[in-house]
């Protein structure tokens, strides 16, 4: 790994999340948000370091911005809109009855589509599949037979798609083109030794950042899948991650205590961050129609 660029990011929050996930960053609210996914609560980074809590279900999986203004949200077993103090939810119909299945991790294409993707609460294989919200407010299952759909996010030029089903260890890309998903390919094939691909991001120059699940770590990788940079954190679940801040230069990155011990990582649940990581992109809103 000679030559791969090194950061240590650095906390932010207390451990204020059981498990937390899904980071957005959007001008229009104060900021950053990230939820706290199986106690259904949004968090809210504050001027001066405060989380505000925003329950919104069940199970809060993944928020996006909406153009115009409000958030879209995936809840337990299908979609949600909300204002923007999120103090106000309105569910949409559940996409399936089975209570063994939940949403878990989502985003918007460059059309303003939302997307969010299934998994069983066991992680049985399969179970799970990536839904699409279109902005008439139909939904379709765009992949189906996945086990843990986790990260999304798309190129600058918006026409390549990134994707992680967790358990593949792969990191796949997509062309995109006229809200279609097509040609998948994988960029990278993690070794467990570095943890599981999660959550994921891109950054302004193309190249997908990605937590490493059991790996303490995040990192980056160019668009032909080589390894540029590695990002180390003092826990091991570590999650999603996203840019923010006034300049989107900031990596603000999420972890998690499931499956943790506690006393070796008190730190787990905290929101921890690497000042001048890079520069992100605005995060792509809902487009409703």
């Amino acid at each position: 790994m000679g030559g791969v660029e090194r950061f240590r990011a650095e906390q932010v929050t207390g451990a204020c999340a059981e498990h937390g996930e899904g980071p957005v960053w959007h001008d229009g609210w104060p900021g950053l948000r990230w939820v706290d996914m199986l106690v259904g609560d949004v968090l809210t980074l504050l001027p001066g370091g405060a989380v505000r809590r925003s329950h919104v279900g069940s199970v809060a999986a993944a928020l996006r911005p909406k153009a115009g203004g409000g958030a879209v949200l995936a809840v337990e077993r299908g979609f949600a809109f909300a204002d923007d103090e999120l103090t106000e939810v309105r569910p949409m119909s559940p996409l399936w009855t089975d209570p063994g299945v939940r949403m878990n991790e989502g985003g918007c294409d460059p059309d303003g589509r939302f997307y969010c993707g299934s998994m069983a609460y066991d992680a049985r294989p399969g179970a799970g599949a990536l839904h699409r919200l279109d902005g008439a407010g139909d939904v379709e299952v765009v992949l189906a037979g996945v086990t843990i759909s986790n990260g999304l996010a798309w190129s600058p030029d918006g026409t390549t798609a990134y994707y992680a089903d967790t358990p593949t260890q792969r990191v796949d890309a997509f062309d995109y083109r006229g809200g279609e998903l097509t040609r998948r390919r994988e960029l990278v094939r993690i070794a467990p030794e570095f943890g599981a691909p999660d959550g994921l991001t891109v950054d302004a120059a193309g190249c997908p950042w990605v937590a490493l699940w059991g790996g303490g770590a995040v990192h980056r990788y160019s668009p032909e899948g080589a390894l540029l940079a590695v990002v180390e954190l003092p826990v091991p679940r570590v999650t999603a991650c996203t840019f923010g801040g006034p300049d989107l230069a900031d990596l603000y990155i999420t972890t998690s205590r499931q499956e943790v011990d506690l006393r070796a990582y008190p730190e787990s649940g905290a929101l921890f961050v690497v000042r001048g990581a890079g520069r992100g992109l605005q995060a792509a809103p809902y487009v409703s129609t």
